[in-house]
């Protein structure tokens, strides 16, 4: 039996990604208490096939259940697109009705009605987002009339893991597949960023993207999503603790967590070792 007592909003990923989310929730949100875990051992999730996406979602999302979030976000775009929908349908009503999970695609879908002017949207993502199809899914509901187009970038989460992303050797791949999206469509005014890793790599990107097109990260539109949602649902508002904490876990070792953690967040943390299943 899960505890009713009031705890953290949990944050998860495959990997480190997350941590891009949650800092802009963090600087929007500073007062609440936050878990974030991250499945280390275990990633990436992108080139894996949805069951195993959804297997390895469901453990984590139980987990942070167990350690009293009431409300869980998955900041991670593979487990958005193969796992989101199932938990919230299938798990969710056995597990607690009355607990969250939310993704960060459609905040990040919502947001395009007021950047695109052209209609035209680029996605980059890694291959299993872009297989699953989740964003021309989504915006095809909210925007019918937007064009998507999609790139998988392999190479650009690998650089960001191995603290490459500033180096020259990852010129070549942002270009690439930057390139590789605008051939395919010349009228693209927006980019998605579509992996919570990507953020990190926003320098190169910007410096081979057009200065005409937009440049969309995600963690600022997740953040004000969230901010959104514990306005209009108060009830579960009430169940998120305000100490103003950030606890981290990892199923990874946690001395390579803190080594990489830190170059998402630019902070000093602790963190937690523990195991899924």
């Amino acid at each position: 039996m899960l505890s009713q007592k009031s705890g953290p909003i949990g944050v998860f990923d495959s990997g480190y990604g997350g941590l891009t989310i949650l800092k802009e929730i963090k600087k929007l949100l500073p007062n609440y208490d936050y878990l974030y875990l991250g499945d280390n051992a275990r990633t990436p999730y992108g080139t894996r096939s949805f069951d195993i996406v959804y297997s390895f979602t469901l453990q984590a999302v139980k987990r942070l259940f167990e350690e009293g979030c009431h409300l869980v976000i998955l900041a991670c775009n593979t487990a958005s697109a193969k796992a989101l929908r199932s938990i919230q349908i299938n798990d969710l009503p056995k597990l607690d009705p009355n607990r969250r999970v939310l993704g960060v695609i459609r905040p990040t879908v919502e947001s395009l009605g007021e950047i695109t002017q052209s209609n035209h949207v680029g996605i980059l993502a890694t291959a299993g987002t872009v297989l699953s199809n989740s964003y021309p899914l989504e915006i095809t509901k909210l925007y019918p009339t937007i064009e998507v187009t999609s790139e998988s970038c392999p190479m650009w989460v690998p650089l960001v893991e191995n603290n490459e992303a500033d180096k020259d050797g990852a010129d070549y791949f942002v270009k690439q597949h930057i390139n590789r999206l605008l051939n395919q469509d010349r009228l693209i005014d927006t980019i998605i960023l579509g992996c919570t890793h990507y953020p990190i790599l926003l320098p190169k990107i910007k410096e081979y993207t057009p200065e005409h097109i937009n440049v969309v990260s995600q963690g600022e539109y997740v953040a004000k999503s969230l901010e959104d949602y514990l306005f209009r649902h108060p009830e579960m508002e009430q169940k998120c603790t305000k100490n103003s904490t950030s606890t981290y876990y990892t199923t990874e070792s946690t001395d390579k967590f803190i080594e990489s953690a830190t170059l998402f967040l630019k902070e000093d943390i602790t963190v937690e070792h523990i195991d899924l299943m």
